[in-house]
């Protein structure tokens, strides 16, 4: 069996790829909007769960602005689906996109992209809550929490929020632990915690 880093390593470096194929940060500034990389690929967590995080920034953020990038970004190739949200109105304040790429092994990459005003309430928190997670990360933990995501089942879907929280602040270390700690530690909504 491989390294549990060696394939974090790998699924990241074909995250990155993606990123690169779809030209997704110079689509999002021809339409005056900011993306910054957020979630499990800015901490360098991702691990089997093939997710790429974005959140996207304009001032103002017009409806119109986020479909013209997301029929750009439909142009390419390699994007088989997208979906739209509109959550102005919600505690998220955002336009939510999926997006999904099929990388050249037919393997499907699911890009997230929120696309909220500069100035929300969310500018920049998400940025500097993946910051923060790699700041304190050590050998040990990264290890526990890529250990954790791997032994996952495919299945089950997880904020990786969760798995930071339940790592580095309550420290959880195997799937089991993991399992018992999210019994007790039901989430609803956005998760704000940071370490």
């Amino acid at each position: 069996m491989n390294d549990i880093l060696e394939i974090a390593a790998a699924n990241q470096q074909r995250a990155r790829e993606v990123i690169r194929d779809t030209d997704l940060e110079a689509i999002w500034r021809s339409v005056g909007a900011e993306a910054n990389l957020v979630g499990s690929l800015r901490t360098g967590l991702l691990m089997k769960h093939r997710d790429i995080d974005f959140h996207i920034y304009s001032s103002p953020l017009r409806v119109a602005d986020s479909f013209a990038a997301m029929a750009r970004l439909a142009e390419n190739p390699r994007i088989r689906r997208i979906e739209y949200g509109n959550l102005l109105d919600a505690q998220d304040q955002c336009l939510e996109w999926h997006a999904w790429y099929a990388d050249a092994d037919e393997r499907l990459w699911q890009i997230d992209m929120i696309h909220m005003p500069r100035g929300s309430a969310w500018d920049g928190y998400f940025e500097r809550v993946a910051d923060r997670i790699s700041a304190v990360l050590t050998d040990e933990t990264r290890r526990a929490v890529l250990q954790i995501k791997y032994d996952t089942p495919d299945e089950v879907k997880i904020m990786g929020i969760e798995y930071y929280q339940a790592v580095l602040r309550d420290g959880v270390r195997t799937y089991a632990e993991f399992e018992a700690w999210r019994a007790a530690n039901p989430v609803e909504g956005i998760l704000e915690w940071m370490p």
